[in-house]
């Protein structure tokens, strides 16, 4: 499963692996973008097993509805790439009165990781891939200051991929011996749509600067492939990747008490009592 699976990286990601014969499922939200780049997939890709399920990610409830969905039609989960995300350049809500960036960015990897748990278990070795990005190296957890409320500025951005990667150590640690790894990555600068949903003045100035510096969606969508494809990947959890190698995150990515703390607190934001235990 590969959300944010319509565009950019994800759709580059769905592509490759659907050539190399994988059952994939892309998660998007509008119906018939969805549903016309699964048919690109497919003839791109000579696969037909290739096929799409619609979600808001930024809302707990149709995050709920995604994972019952998915179970209700496939017994097991190899690969969960979450990949969705976004960059809201001014403070907004989700339909759960959570800030934007926070909602969609760091809890529906959380919640929709865990929901899948019992699947992605049932398909070890199983692999768990999380889209983080080099902007985590300004980010900071800010416990009183989770959703911006104090000050809300660009920084929300590399906060959340910041709870990305200790979502991602904290997981793999939870989910030692049962055969399903987890790890995070940086795509790299990659020309998508990204950040285009803050007006037209920040869309034509992205559009204008992107394809200067950018990588393409192809290229950011290596990391992607080879961490869910790759046999040289199997049983490595808990690591962060660039180019398909493995580098060291920034220092505060791997403090432990803001990880297991970050855990915690997300599990009372997404109302979820029957999470993974933390490991003594």
């Amino acid at each position: 499963m590969i959300t944010g699976g319509t565009n950019g990286i994800g759709k580059s990601t769905a592509q490759e692996l659907a050539r190399m014969g994988a059952t994939v499922v892309i998660v998007g939200r509008n119906a018939r973008k969805t549903t016309s780049v699964v048919d690109e997939i497919r003839a791109a890709s000579g696969n037909n097993t290739v096929d799409s399920l619609l979600a808001d990610l930024s809302s707990q409830q149709d995050v709920r509805r995604l994972a019952n969905e998915f179970k209700s039609k496939y017994s097991h989960l190899h690969v969960l790439l979450n990949n969705a995300g976004a960059f809201f350049l001014k403070r907004q809500l989700s339909v759960d009165g959570i800030e934007m960036t926070f909602a969609l960015n760091h809890l529906a990897y959380y919640l929709l990781t865990n929901l899948l748990l019992d699947t992605i278990k049932a398909g070890a070795p199983a692999r768990i891939i999380n889209v983080s990005s080099g902007a985590h190296v300004a980010g900071r957890i800010e416990f009183d200051n989770l959703q911006g409320e104090r000050n809300h500025s660009a920084n929300a951005y590399g906060n959340s991929k910041l709870a990305n990667i200790l979502f991602t150590t904290e997981l793999a640690r939870r989910l030692e011996g049962s055969g399903v790894t987890v790890n995070a990555l940086h795509p790299g600068f990659v020309a998508t749509g990204f950040a285009k949903n803050n007006g037209k003045v920040i869309a034509a100035l992205i559009s204008l600067f992107t394809p200067l510096v950018a990588r393409s969606p192809a290229k950011g969508a290596e990391t992607s492939i080879y961490l869910a494809s790759s046999p040289s990947m199997e049983g490595i959890t808990g690591k962060y990747y660039y180019d398909s190698h493995e580098i060291p995150p920034a220092p505060q990515a791997t403090d432990r008490v803001v990880a297991r703390k970050l855990w915690e607190v997300s599990a009372e934001m997404v109302h979820l009592t029957d999470g993974l235990p933390a490991k003594t």
